[in-house]
């Protein structure tokens, strides 16, 4: 039988560049030694930025982490695990830019969560499961001498050139709706003054920068702050999301209807109540999602074209980034679902301790059905609690070990 950790280092060299992620080449080369000489370990451009940048549009300093989100996986066998807890675990992770400590958040909303299980281990050594990083995302923070916070909420993106820590690029929303984009080399924001409607999303797809407008009109970003349009706009839904599902970028479209909070009837209130209710207009009412839709791109028309079935895929769409998953990938049952953030919803399951941060739906796109994650176990258990092969007994408020030393 070959020897595997005798392979010729100019072939782990070509494999090695094939691999998708930072955290694929770092589990390559946790094979053996023979294989971590070979392989130079991944820079941390994608990892944490440590240097500041002028804050975007006044005068200050920010500092930009990296937020992963990873699949983690039963490193038993199907027939080993527990038939009652899930063989798979959706997280996402975050390395605090002042003290370098790893954070466990929600996977779709920006939020931290308040406590762990007991049990939970510490340290909690991701090679130790098996592994798939579903996505990220990017958070500017400001800086200041006692504390870090998030500098707004909007969605960031960012392109490191040539895999050079020192060159790269970021683009993100301006407050104002139009694109800003951030180049290392020049040290200073630009504002894109490309918007004929406000822009609702940025994605980072096969090394391009794409932006979509709240009409559906999408445009690829160049370097050069030029946008060239590649898709026509889609009317109809109120909100618009970038997707990249294995390799194909999909359009979705939002649809919300305002609804009053239960309680909120003015019927039989005096005068008093209606100055109250418009100084506090966002507690009587509710964005509620009632339905989407989702195009894929015609690259010749440059249209969206509208798309029936998403076979065996899962769509996520989070607060800062927006990815999808296969259902053998989750361990689910079926597909062709979405997984997105909803203010109308209230917890990912009150009854059972999870975080009440992150209010999340779930649509199904073939029969039109939408509802609370708590009402769709198959999805829920995939976010919390964590699944029994997680835990250990030891303490909890857990490290997380994602990386390695050179």
């Amino acid at each position: 039988m070959a020897d595997w950790t005798q392979l010729p280092k100019e072939l782990l060299e070509l494999i090695s560049k094939r691999l998708g992620t930072h955290y694929d080449v770092i589990r390559f080369r946790s094979v053996c030694s023979n294989w971590r000489s070979a392989v130079t370990a991944p820079n941390r451009c994608r990892n944490r930025f440590a240097p500041r940048f002028p804050l975007l549009p006044i005068s200050s300093q920010f500092s930009l982490s990296k937020r992963s989100v990873f699949l983690l996986g039963s490193p038993t066998t199907s027939t080993q695990t527990n038939a009652s807890s899930p063989s798979s675990w959706v997280i996402k992770i975050e390395e605090d830019p002042m003290n370098g400590r790893v954070q466990l958040l929600n996977p779709l909303s920006r939020s931290r969560f308040d406590s762990l299980p007991d049990n939970f281990p510490k340290p909690l050594n991701l090679l130790d499961f098996r592994v798939l990083e579903l996505g990220e995302e990017y958070v500017l923070h400001y800086l200041t001498h006692h504390s870090v916070g998030n500098l707004y909420m909007e969605k960031v993106v960012l392109s490191c050139l040539d895999d050079n820590v020192n060159d790269f690029i970021i683009l993100t929303i301006h407050v104002s709706g139009k694109l800003a984009m951030f180049k290392s080399s020049v040290k200073k924001w630009a504002i894109i003054q490309d918007m004929p409607s406000p822009f609702d999303d940025v994605i980072l797809y096969k090394g391009n920068f794409y932006a979509v407008d709240n009409t559906g009109r999408t445009v690829v970003v160049g370097l050069d702050f030029e946008t060239n349009l590649i898709a026509m706009p889609v009317f109809g839904g109120d909100k618009k999301f970038l997707v990249d599902s294995k390799g194909e970028l999909l359009l979705v479209d939002m649809y919300l209807s305002i609804e009053s909070e239960p309680g909120s009837s003015s019927s039989s209130a005096g005068f008093g109540f209606v100055e109250e209710y418009f100084e506090n207009l966002a507690l009587y009412m509710n964005e509620r999602t009632i339905k989407f839709k989702v195009f894929k791109l015609d690259d010749v028309g440059k249209q969206w074209v509208e798309a029936k079935d998403l076979d065996d895929r899962v769509l996520f769409l989070g607060d800062g980034c927006t990815f999808s998953a296969s259902i053998e990938d989750l361990s689910v049952c079926r597909g062709n679902c979405i997984i997105y953030v909803d203010n109308f919803f209230y917890s990912l399951g009150e009854e059972d301790g999870a975080s009440e941060h992150c209010d999340v739906g779930v649509f199904d796109l073939e029969s039109g059905s939408i509802g609370p994650l708590t009402k769709f176990p198959q999805f829920s258990e995939l976010f919390w609690p964590p699944p029994h092969w997680i835990s250990s007994t030891t303490a909890s408020d857990a490290q997380i070990n994602v990386g390695e030393s050179a």
